[in-house]
Order: C-alpha cells, then structure tokens, then sequence
C-alpha cells in the first residue's frame, strides 16, 4: 500500500463507519454528521491533497452548509411553516376529505399518482413541497399517521421523474453529457416507456406495501397533545353581528355547530335545555358547548371567529370580554393545581386575565361535565383550562403556582387571516421554479422572506422550522462526496466495474452497472454520481459491442434510485422532518424499492433493446 493511497483509505473507512452509526441510531444524527466532517477534515490536514490545482484546507469541507441545495431545502421547509401556520391549504385538503369520505383508500391513492404524472414534465422539489401540506392535512383528517404518506410522496415523484429527459436534474445532466460525446442522442422521450414500466411496478410497492412498513413516527410534543376526544365546556356569547346570530336549530341541533354538544343555551336569566326545539339564537344569548380543542382551535381562527370574543362593563364576565392577543395567538392546557387561590372560584372573580394576560377559553373537569355557563363554574383541583395569550405571557405562566403548566401542550393557533398572502407567496414561488425565470434557490430564499415579511409567519417560528438533522445530513454528505473525489476512490470504483465487467454480456453488464450505481446514488448525490459513470457506461457499451443507448438509460434509471437513504436525493430531505423519519425508516423501506426497480429493469432491458 502506498503513502497516497492512505487517504483514500481513511476516506472509506470514515464513510463505511458513518453509515453504520446512521443505521444502528446509537447517536443522534447531528452527532454522526458533524463527527464525519471533522474526521475528514482531520484526515486532509495529516495527508493534504491536491483538488483542481490546488491543496483542499478544511474550509472546502464547511462549504457544503452554504450548499444552494441545502439552502433551498431550508428555504422550502419554512416556505411550508408558512402555509401550515396560516392554515392556507384547509380548503383544498377538506374538499378532498369531503369526496373520499366513504372511500378512505381514494385520499392518498389517486392524488399520488397524479403526483407522480407531474413530476414527469415539473422538478420533483417544487412539487413535493405544493403537495406536503395537503397531504399531512388529508391524513391527519383521516386519523392517519403523516409517516405513512410523506415518504410514498417523495418515492412517487422520483418515479415519475424517471419517465422524461426533464423529470429530474439528474436525467437532463447525463443526457447532456452523452449527447456531447457523439456517441448517443438521447431525446425528450427516448426512455419514456421504459421508465413508465419501471415507474408502474414501483408504484404498486409505494401505494400498496410501503405504508404498512412504515412506522408512525411522532414528536413527544404530538405524543403529548395528540388528538384526543376529550372535550373541554366553552361559551359563545352571541353578540350583535355574531356569526351565529339568527341560526335556528333543527332536529334538536344547530348545523353551524355539528362539530360541538351544545349542553346549553343561557337565555338572559332563563336556561334553555335539549333537545332544542325552535330555538333561535339572538344577541343577548350565551351557548354553552363542549368540543374538543381541535374544534376550539378552529372557531377561533376562523375569518368569522365564533369565540371572537366581545366587550362589556361588566367586570364580572372576564370570560366574555376578555381580548386575546392581535399578534400569534398560542393554546395552552394548565392544571388547577392543589392548594390554589383558584379553587372554589368563578374565572372571573379568580381575576385570572388581570394577573396573567391570559383568556381562559375552555374548562374540563374529568369527573363530570357541568351544565352551566363556564362564567359560573367554581375551579376545583385537577381542573384542566384551555388557555390562549400571547406565547410570552403563556410562557411565564411556568412560574404561577396556582396552575401547573403542560409546556407540551402549547401551541400556536394558526393565522387564517394571513392565508391568502401564503398562498399568493407559494403561488409565486412555484411559478417561477417551474418556468426556470430564476432558480429554484431564489425563488425559495425569495420566498421564505416573503412569508416572513408579510407576517405569514415570525422569525422564532422560521428558525424553529429548520430542521438541524437536514442541515448537517447534506453539509456532511457534500463533504463525503468532495473527499472521494479529491483522494481518487470515486475513479477506483468505476475502472473496478469495468475490468470486472469485462468479458461478460450485455445484459450482466446493464444489470451490474446499475447494481453499483444505485449503491452509489445513496451514498453520493444522485447529479455527481450520474457525471462520475457517464464516460464509464460508454466505455462499458463499447467493451461489450452494444449499443450505447442502453447504457445511458440504465444510468439514468440508477442514478434515480435514490430511495434507500435520506441523502440520496432533496426530496427525500424535505419529508424527512414532517414525517420524523430516522435514518432506518429509509434503508427499510426503500431498500426493497431500489431492489425492485433494478431486478425490474434486469428482466425487461435486455427485451426491450434486444441485448
């Protein structure tokens, strides 16, 4: 062994011991990521290497972090932030809950595989972060887990991109750099039918097995909050213009609010009980209900809020005239807690939004539900409150005495007010993407300030997007790949394949070729990988006395296989976060796929070109 070829050495091993670390999850990602760049950066200053005419330092290592790609990725992930906090695709994702109400399989079925049709003639990344929101929204209405829905979308559009010359980056660079040899001219639809065989058995293991391999994955905030049935007393003073006003109930219900048990309607000093028959509700009147917080959470966003809340000079109705913040509104659950100043009072005579700045919006008491107005109901220990204020003011509530805090149960209330900005925003974004006015990094960064500017979203909520397993993932994988090449091991593995090659038929060298280059494809990106054996396959046609078409096919058809790690392509990245996804949850589930597509095209390609 020679003194250069310890670099190369030491640069395969790193890689070989970072993605077993990655695979047994022993450390957190973070910790393998960032170790794998500081190994290789201790491993060029012992042995430096020459790169493009000159000595890499420890600085080209780092540059992967300000990567376009992994900017965009960023850029894409807070762009969502923005149309999920504004609840600004609601309506598109209901309508599809509506027509697949009775028929749950049509939710994700259909949608993805026009999904995957677009992604054929659109860049997979813009149409995996249109589609995420709507997606994570229909499965979370249908009691679904976002795990077993992101990562198919993510597969599907790398599918699709296999179909076309433009589906992916990956397939117009290869096509590119063939053309330009003379040898081959590979054209819009040269692999188009053979793409759309692959893409078709593909797409049975993605719609139909996939998502009973996957795991649901939750945060210990969802675990916490999650979507529980329990129901929290609410009341709606109706006021002169109320939404509400004028509604009539019917067959002993009121339609407006079907997603809530009306318990009882206070009508001055009269109640009035269900059934409810003829009853129309007037100003003056205060219903009283019993809904989930999910369903809270909704009649107080919506444009016409249902618990806007009301003015009076009455003191004594603290729950009616309480003003919730004009800024992020947050939803927070707090225990009555032993010993309280609470117990034994009405909201209003505890003085709780004097002393906190907080509104109490809902009350559940495990025991029994009370059928009285809310305003009325005496605190007990083990109460739990529904309590929305600015995040702030939620935040020092930790330090009350007389509540107990579920820090994990706080959240932000989406800002349904800005939704039509958000969606203008996207819109835009995308547009200019797909057109290629700008590149897609622009068009992000552009925007995430967009989103920010116009009040879509805030700063803190745009850094808490960024998810830091992403940003050193691609950081330390730009780092792997820049090593490889400068140390000679990407040139050593492609002049091994082809003397190993050589000698043997078309159809095995097809097979082999894309055995090594789906490997490749996982562990470098798909775009370098895809330049790196271009030359190779060409040589490898040659060799054998075979057209070279077949070849550069069966490399873009492998360079697109990027299924079995979350490195292997951006969007596997982008649902990597919303899906919480680990690093095994890729090698499981699209380990099998990889397999299929190549046992697939090693079956089929040597028919269809008739090798």
């Amino acid at each position: 062994m020679g003194f250069s070829e310890i670099p190369m050495i030491l640069t395969f091993l790193v890689i070989g011991t970072t993605i077993v670390l990655y695979a047994i999850e022993r450390f957190t990602i973070e910790i393998v990521a960032l170790g794998q760049v500081v190994a290789l950066m201790l491993v060029f200053l012992v042995f430096p290497q020459e790169y493009e005419g000159r000595l890499l330092n420890p600085a080209d290592f780092l540059s992967g972090f300000a990567n376009p790609a992994l900017i965009t990725v960023i850029a894409l992930l807070i762009v969502g932030q923005g149309l999920f906090q504004t609840d600004a695709l609601d309506t598109p994702s209901q309508y599809i809950v509506k027509l697949t109400q009775k028929r749950k399989w049509l939710a994700a079925g259909p949608l993805m595989i026009l999904i995957g049709l677009m992604s054929a003639f659109l860049n997979n990344t813009p149409v995996v972060v249109m589609v995420l929101p709507i997606l994570t929204a229909i499965a979370a209405a249908h009691g679904r887990s976002p795990a077993r829905v992101l990562m198919p979308l993510s597969f599907i559009t790398i599918l699709g991109g296999m179909t076309t010359m433009i589906g992916s980056s990956t397939n117009l660079l290869v096509a590119n750099v063939a053309n330009q040899t003379g040898e081959v001219m590979i054209e819009f639809f040269t692999f188009t039918r053979l793409g759309l065989m692959l893409a078709a058995v593909g797409s049975i293991y993605v719609l139909f097995v996939m998502p009973r391999i996957l795991k649901p994955r939750k945060t210990m905030a969802e675990e916490f909050q999650g979507q529980s049935g329990k129901q929290f007393i609410a009341q709606i003073p109706i006021v002169f213009g109320h939404p509400l006003v004028g509604s009539k109930a019917v067959a002993g219900l009121f339609p407006e609010l079907k997603d809530m048990t009306v318990r009882l309607v206070q009508r001055g000093e009269r109640p009035l009980l269900p059934p409810f028959e003829n009853v129309v509700l007037s100003p003056g009147d205060t219903v009283i209900v019993a809904a989930t917080r999910s369903t809270l959470t909704k009649a107080l966003t919506d444009r016409q809020p249902l618990l806007k809340p009301t003015s009076s000079d009455d003191d004594r109705k603290e729950v009616e005239n309480a003003p919730l913040p004009k800024g992020t509104l947050a939803l927070a659950e707090a225990v009555v807690a032993p010993g309280s100043r609470l117990i034994g009072r009405t909201i209003a005579q505890a003085g709780f939004h004097a002393e906190t700045n907080c509104v109490v919006t809902g009350l559940q008491r495990r025991s029994r539900m009370p059928r009285m107005p809310m305003s009325d109901i005496r605190m007990e220990s083990g109460d739990v409150l529904l309590i929305g204020g600015d995040r702030e003011d939620i935040n020092r509530l930790r330090g009350n005495r007389d509540v107990l805090l579920l820090d994990w149960s706080t959240i932000e209330v989406p800002q349904r007010r800005y939704a039509r900005r958000a969606l203008g925003i996207f819109a835009a974004m995308i547009t200019l993407a797909v057109s290629g006015l700008v590149p897609i990094v622009v068009a992000a960064v552009g925007a995430t300030f967009g989103m920010i500017a116009s009040r879509c979203l805030n700063v803190r909520q745009a850094l808490r997007t960024i998810d830091s397993r992403i940003f050193l993932l691609i950081g330390s994988a730009i780092a792997s790949s820049l090593a490889l090449e400068a140390t000679g091991g990407a040139s050593l593995i492609a002049s091994y394949l082809v003397d190993v090659a050589d000698g043997y038929s078309p159809a095995v060298l097809l097979s082999l070729l894309f055995a090594v280059v789906a490997i490749m494809t996982n562990l470098l990106s798909n775009n370098a990988t895809a330049v790196l054996f271009t030359p190779i396959a060409i040589d490898m046609a040659h060799r054998a006395g075979a057209p070279v078409e077949p070849f550069i096919v069966c490399l873009i058809m492998a360079a697109n296989c990027s299924f079995a790690t979350p490195i292997g392509y951006q969007t596997n990245l982008i649902v990597m976060g919303p899906g919480h996804y680990r690093f095994s949850d890729f090698i499981v589930a699209g380990t099998p796929l990889a397999i299929i597509i190549w046992l697939t095209f090693s079956l089929i390609a040597p028919w269809y070109y008739s090798l």
